[in-house]
């Protein structure tokens, strides 16, 4: 467990905190947002802070605009939004050089108890890039850094690990504090059976979580595109499915792996097949794991599915990162759906991670019903590697 300061470790009263947020929501062809989650998860600890007096900063990415101001990936629609929730002014500081004179001016004026939100972070080069500019800039503007955003915990950037090297006082917010309590417990101490749900479609973007996780677990039940690497490595046809070939030798050592630990290690016993990629393929399901040539596998079939979701409902604790098949398509959805369900129907600790099966979950209503959503799929995919996560150990420890 990450022993790291938190907001209410410090005094705040009166000081100027400048508060690095996850606010990367997705925005309409009008630049309005449409999933406001991500600034929901920010309020807990910008409530704490104008509650106790602190002069309060916001400072955030938006996308990818390569280094350059664009109107496209400005943080202005936030800003208004952030004042209507808040039922506050929210002074938007609107700089394309992200610290200029709009943003000094207006924490110049900052009272106790107000806000100030700095515009992309990303529209500077440096934000990314190596120098210590713009996290000198950000820092000059605080007398405390508080880290909030676990989206972008696992990449060493000026807004989260640059500014603290300028400013002895760095502590994590209420949303990182929740993010490494549900997944830290989960992997440290969890209450078993301990099950993974491993999807997506690239064996080659979960090796680390699948090595790591075969030290932890009870069962890994593996779908998505990454099943079909996994049962060619045993013999059996895939047709056209998505087979990462330099993987295969990988794919069959980790299932002697899991043999070795005892870990019951499950691929899909049946698939939803179809003649090509498409929401309008015609579905057909197959008899066992053998897929013929000509078709591709797009979802798990019904039988693995009653068996996945059987085994999540019987879990303890339970960790799913990446859907099961293509949910997109409605067709080739109905493999999350029941892993969902058995998620929903479990007494467990149900932690989702991030990135498609965070929005998988949410798109399908059963988003009230997990334990924990995170909000960074990247990051929780490295916490659940087992390696180090930059902007939280920058933190000052307790």
């Amino acid at each position: 467990m990450l022993n790291k300061k938190t907001i209410e470790d410090i005094n705040v009263k009166g000081k100027k905190v400048l508060v690095r947020c996850d606010f990367n929501v997705p925005l309409n062809d009008k630049l309005e947002i449409t999933d406001e989650s991500r600034i929901e998860g920010a309020l807990p600890t910008i409530k704490y802070l104008l509650e106790n007096k602190a002069k309060v900063i916001l400072c955030s990415h938006l996308g990818r605009p390569k280094g350059k101001a664009s109107k496209t990936f400005s943080l202005a629609p936030v800003g208004k939004r952030l004042s209507e929730i808040l039922d506050t002014k929210v002074v938007f500081a609107a700089d394309d050089t992200v610290v200029g004179v709009n943003a000094k001016k207006a924490v110049a004026e900052l009272n106790e108890g107000e806000v100030v939100l700095l515009e992309n972070t990303r529209f500077r080069p440096e934000e990314k890039g190596e120098g210590d500019a713009l996290a000198k800039e950000l820092a000059s503007l605080a007398d405390v850094f508080v880290n909030d955003a676990f989206g972008t915990a696992h990449r060493s950037h000026a807004s989260n690990v640059g500014v603290t090297k300028f400013l002895d006082v760095a502590v994590s917010g209420y949303l990182i504090q929740k993010e490494i309590k549900f997944l830290g417990n989960a992997i440290e101490e969890p209450k078993r059976p301990f099950v993974a749900i491993l999807g997506g479609a690239k064996v080659s973007d979960k090796i680390s979580v699948i090595e790591n996780l075969l030290n932890k677990v009870d069962s890994i039940l593996i779908g998505g595109g990454m099943a079909y690497t996994f049962l060619k490595a045993q013999g059996y046809t895939v047709g056209t499915s998505l087979v990462e070939e330099d993987r295969i030798d990988y794919a069959l050592k980790m299932i002697n792996e899991a043999k070795k630990k005892s870990v019951n290690f499950v691929l899909p016993v049946d698939h939803l097949v179809g003649a090509e990629f498409s929401a309008d393929t015609e579905v057909i399901t197959t008899e066992d794991e053998n897929i013929e040539e000509g078709f591709m596998g797009l979802d798990i079939g019904p039988k693995t599915a009653k068996l996945y979701k059987d085994i999540a409902k019987d879990a303890k604790t339970v960790v799913w990162n990446g859907p099961m098949g293509v949910f997109e398509f409605e067709n080739f959805a109905k493999g999350t759906i029941a892993v969902a369900e058995g998620l929903a129907e479990a007494d467990a600790t149900t932690i989702i991670g991030g990135g498609d099966s965070a929005t998988a979950v949410n798109t399908l209503g059963f988003g009230d019903k997990m334990s924990h959503i995170s909000t960074g799929g990247g990051a929780s995919l490295t916490f659940l590697e087992g390696k180090e996560l930059p902007g939280i150990m920058a933190l000052n420890d307790k």
